[in-house]
């Protein structure tokens, strides 16, 4: 889920930085500090959108730097239990699938795909069930339902999200549209 949060930082403002206006040259170097990163508690910082209040300058003894105290507006994504997402497939591999969810990619392991039995087809890049005649693969667009979260800060690529499909409402987009469509229309 995206969220609008008001947050505050000290922030470092290099000394090429000074000299222009306080508010861009914070803005900037909160940018540069926060924009992707990922916090346990916070979730991953996506934008810094907007600077409320710039106290004033510090400056450390040996550093050319101004440290300023900052109360600033950002969005972030943070990825919660039980919400359902969309998202789009980037990877597949024998063991499921890597779905983009937005700042941060969630894995759909092969048995949450479907109820039916699905293996993987190397050769083709894509998971395909035994009889229903579906498959899964990269760029294909999903709804899924948010497991698991494992967050990682120390190392992002470390960090968790499991998904599944296996309850109404959620799947591939083009099986939920089959799924709409009134049972004349399907036989034809």
């Amino acid at each position: 889920m995206y969220k609008k949060m008001k947050l505050a930082d000290t922030i470092r403002v290099a000394p090429d930085l000074l000299g222009k206006d306080v508010n861009e040259s914070v803005k900037n170097a909160l940018r540069h500090k926060l924009e992707g990163r990922i916090d346990k508690d916070l979730g991953a910082i996506v934008a810094i959108t907007q600077i409320n209040e710039v106290g004033e300058g510090h400056i450390l003894v040996g550093d050319g730097a101004v440290y300023y105290d900052a109360v600033f507006e950002a969005i972030v994504f943070v990825p919660t239990i039980q919400e359902v997402i969309e998202g789009e497939v980037v990877e597949t591999v024998d063991f499921g699938a890597f779905v983009s969810i937005g700042a941060m990619d969630g894995l759909l392991h092969v048995s949450q795909v479907t109820d039916d039995f699905m293996s993987y087809d190397g050769k083709n890049g894509r998971l395909v069930s035994k009889t229903g005649g579906r498959s899964l693969g990269e760029g294909d667009k999903i709804r899924a339902r948010i497991v698991a979260v494992s967050i990682n800060e120390r190392d992002p690529r470390d960090s968790k999200i499991g998904l599944t499909m296996r309850q109404h409402s959620l799947g591939k987009m083009e099986w939920l549209e089959e799924a709409r469509r009134p049972s004349a229309e399907k036989e034809e």
